[in-house]
């Protein structure tokens, strides 16, 4: 800050990647939250299976193998309550039926692109990936929390409970693991 903007160099602060920033049509009935979440669940599951198979036999690569199972199991528990909620017994084209994205591109829990956050990562430490996996934990809560405050249906508001708490957890383990670290 010493000499204002005079003794300003060019050089920018460097963090990470902007999160929540996406942009997705206005979900209203519980089955498009329940389809959006499910988006969200199958891009971090694709963050944190790269990032196991990037630390394989390294630290925090358990971890990273565990959260991506979490994130798979998310799916599975989202899709049964649309086939709850819905009424249908299968949906081919579930999740996409219900939520426009474009094609190829696979969000992050915290509404970043996939393939920006596992470019960012590429030269990151260990320490840089914790903290950017923390910011997406924080931010699927918070996008579950009101996701269960917006569904009427009690069985979607548990399961987005449910999901909320599991995030907590993740959050947990990933603090945990970064203060170890």
């Amino acid at each position: 800050m010493e000499g204002g903007i005079q003794a300003w160099k060019g050089l920018v602060a460097i963090g990470i990647p902007e999160a929540g920033m996406a942009y997705f049509e206005p979900a209203k009935k519980a089955e498009e939250l329940i389809a959006l979440a499910w988006l969200l669940e199958d891009g971090s599951n694709g963050f944190y299976w790269e990032m196991a198979r990037k630390r394989q036999n390294q630290p925090g690569g358990t971890l990273f193998q565990d959260l991506s199972a979490d994130e798979e199991e998310h799916k599975s528990s989202l899709f049964k309550i649309y086939r709850k909620v819905s009424g249908k017994e299968s949906d081919p084209k579930f999740p996409q039926s219900l939520i426009s994205i474009e094609p190829g591109e696979k969000y992050l829990e915290g509404g970043m692109l996939l393939d920006k956050a596992l470019e960012w990562i590429k030269e990151k430490d260990l320490r840089e990936t914790l903290e950017l996996s923390i910011s997406l934990e924080v931010n699927a809560i918070d996008l579950y929390m009101k996701m269960e405050r917006k569904v009427a249906e009690k069985a979607a508001q548990q399961v987005f409970q449910t999901l909320s708490n599991q995030e907590r957890s993740h959050l947990k383990r990933l603090t945990a693991f970064l203060e170890a670290s």
